[in-house]
């Protein structure tokens, strides 16, 4: 392989260990989730 090659390579895979060691913080969106049915409520009537 030609000499130019070779940086290229190598730079290429420095590029790619740096870019995955890179931490990255993970965002975590807490949702309360809506009740599947309610209850009946009393209305005072009869039905």
């Amino acid at each position: 392989m030609s000499k130019n090659l070779k940086v290229l390579a190598t730079l290429g895979l420095i590029v790619l260990v740096a870019a995955c060691a890179r931490e990255q913080e993970e965002e975590f969106v807490v949702v309360d989730p809506e009740p599947i049915s309610s209850e009946p409520e009393f209305t005072g009537k009869f039905k």
